[in-house]
Order: C-alpha cells, then structure tokens, then sequence
C-alpha cells in the first residue's frame, strides 16, 4: 500500500508540532531537535517538518511505498514518462534509512518515491538536493535560461525546484 508524502520546511519547529498536534489530533512519531514526522491513517500521509535553514513552505511531495517491488514499479513509470531521475540506493536521510528515485516535475515540484526499510541516528545527506541542482543549471544553460523551469539557486518560496533532497 502507499502513502502520501509531503515535507514542509518551518521557522519554528516547537510551534509547528503544536499547531500540526492540535490539526492532525495526533502527536508526532518521530520528534528530533530539527525534524518532526507524523505516520497518519486517517488520511494516509507521512508528513515531516523540519527546521533546516530553508525556505517556509512546502520542501517537496512524494510516495512512500512498502516494497522494493512497488519502488522499481513507480521508478520505471517516471523513466518510462521520459523524466530524469536521480535514484538512491541505501541513503540515509530524515533518520531514516531509504532507497530513492527523485524527479522534478513539469513544472518544478519535486517528487520523490523511496522505499524505508531501516532508522538512522542523523538526519541524513542532500546528495539528491546537489544532483537535481545541477541538472536544473544544465537545462537552463541549454535553452538559454530558466525562466518557465526550475532554478538551481538557493531554496526560496517561489522556486520549488530548488528544495531539501530529505524527507
């Protein structure tokens, strides 16, 4: 089964698990001095905060899938689409330890699909963040400039594209 995922970067994050505590009628699962993670049923979401000198707002959007299976599954659908992955193997990121396919989509949200099979005792490496950058800087020297896709410059509300590689 699948599950929703969507990491927002905040200013403060013990007013944030207060807010969030109060909305999703739940405490966190996961609580670090940067990061907090919430595994909810009802809706069927993982939703993380963390506090990591990034832009307010949402950091990235993603699947958390059960399997290598389902992994290999929806990686094949993005390369099948013709988009650009940046998969990981074995990574640790937001405590935990995941295998991952990262992709940007059309319009510079970035996705990313990772299967969990183990918890970590640090956050976690961006080494995704660095490589989607990148190739953001490739595309736009390519046409020119990156006025209708995603930028590679620092982590802002109005760019998407440019966000935290961790969930």
């Amino acid at each position: 089964m699948k599950r929703l995922h969507l990491h927002v970067s905040v200013p403060d994050l013990t007013q944030s698990i207060q807010f969030y505590e109060t909305l999703f009628g739940a405490a966190p699962t996961v609580v670090k001095d940067d990061y907090a993670k919430w595994m909810l049923d009802d809706p069927r979401v993982n939703f993380a905060i963390s506090q990591r000198d990034r832009a307010a707002g949402v950091d990235h959007v993603g699947i958390q899938v059960d399997s290598t299976a389902e992994l290999a599954e929806l990686s094949s659908r993005l390369k099948a689409a013709g988009a650009q992955t940046f998969d990981e193997e074995a990574t640790t990121c937001c405590y935990a330890r995941s295998d991952k396919s990262w992709v940007a989509d059309p319009a510079g949200v970035r996705w990313e699909t990772f299967y969990t099979f183990g918890e970590a005792t640090t956050y976690g490496e961006d080494e995704a963040q660095a490589a989607l950058e990148a190739q953001a800087a490739l595309e736009a020297q390519a046409t020119g400039g990156a006025c209708c896709g995603p930028k590679a410059e620092p982590a802002k509300a109005e760019t998407p594209a440019a966000v935290s590689a961790c969930c």
